[in-house]
């Protein structure tokens, strides 16, 4: 396959609101030794893209400057190095950057087979969500079959993928969410308990069942003390995100006595051997759970590639259920 000159993006003007993004032409990529190229035919909309969009998270050094963190396409071009996968073949894949974009660029081990009977608008919905929640919840959460998992933001491309891999894996999911029609769909993920938290309070519903053994959580602010007090002895905090603020006045003496963990990452920043390393995990545990139907990505919406702005807005509304995508 021979790689045009130029490509369509859409690219961040400016700082702000989804208004900045902006049709563009950038120069298509070309491989490392240890990369492939995607001929891009969708990419996923994540709060990341949103963050940087308005300001608030710079791409690594060295990344692209253009948004999207997940594609799903076909190889267009392989490294010198790359034997892994060939011109042509069906994959998704966590990019550094550069989503948003009719070709892009990506380490081969960072790219994974569109499992047996999803479409590429399906697999664009995987990798962000699946290598996040895999790394937070199995990896440094240690999430065991039987307990407890609160998730919140049930309803949103995390969540949806959380409750699944949780309940496919033993454990009993718990979940926030901010209307009944999301409660709903949260329950008929595989969730036990979908609690709206305009109406009901998490602490006492997690307290009465023994409290949670893990949170899952991207709110943080005031929701940082409430997470604590509704783990269980020896129970563990995970935060991903800070949409309501990242400080908090944290007496640790509860900390200590019930011997609870604090921690939490960010997905793009960790280094590209670590990134193999989950999407070594997630080939092996969970791409056959996917190719057999018990875990399916859950999809609210797809725009055009030149609607980046109008899908920005409907993720920051809170509307959607699931995951947005751009068609390229």
């Amino acid at each position: 396959m021979t790689l045009p000159e130029t490509m369509r993006a859409v690219e961040i003007a400016q700082a702000g609101g989804p208004e900045v993004l902006r049709f563009t032409t950038r120069l298509v990529p070309t491989p490392k030794a240890d990369e492939i190229v995607i001929k891009v035919a969708f990419s996923g909309v994540n709060r990341p893209d949103a963050l940087q969009r308005a300001g608030l998270y710079n791409p690594p050094v060295g990344a692209s400057d253009l948004p999207g963190l997940e594609v799903a396409g076909e190889v267009a071009a392989v490294g010198a190095s790359v034997s892994s996968y060939a011109i042509g073949d069906p994959v998704c894949a966590l990019v550094p950057g550069g989503g948003y974009a009719e070709y892009v660029a990506t380490p081969a081990a960072h790219a994974l087979p569109v499992p047996k009977g999803l479409t590429l608008e399906q697999a664009a919905c995987l990798p962000e969500t699946f290598f996040t929640v895999w790394s937070n919840v199995f990896m440094r959460g240690g999430l065991q079959a039987g307990e407890r998992i609160l998730i919140h933001g049930g309803a949103s491309g995390i969540g949806t993928t959380a409750i699944q891999l949780a309940q496919v894996f033993g454990a009993r999911v718990f979940v926030t969410a901010g209307s009944d029609t999301k409660c709903v769909a949260c329950t008929r993920l595989g969730a036990e308990r979908a609690i709206n938290y305009r109406d009901e309070d998490f602490v006492t519903i997690l307290k009465a069942e023994g409290g949670a053994n893990l949170i899952l959580d991207m709110v943080g602010g005031d929701y940082i003390n409430r997470n604590l007090k509704a783990l269980a002895m020896d129970g563990r905090l995970v935060n991903i995100a800070f949409l309501q603020g990242s400080k908090a006045d944290v007496n640790f003496a509860q900390v200590m006595m019930r011997r609870l963990t604090l921690t939490g990452s960010t997905l793009r920043p960790q280094s590209d051997a670590q990134k193999a390393r989950i999407a070594d995990v997630l080939r092996t545990q969970v791409w056959p759970l996917i190719a057999a139907g018990r875990i399916a990505p859950v999809m609210d919406s797809r725009f055009a590639l030149h609607d980046a702005a109008a899908a920005h807005a409907h993720m920051e509304s809170g509307a959607h259920i699931g995951k947005i995508v751009l068609e390229i």
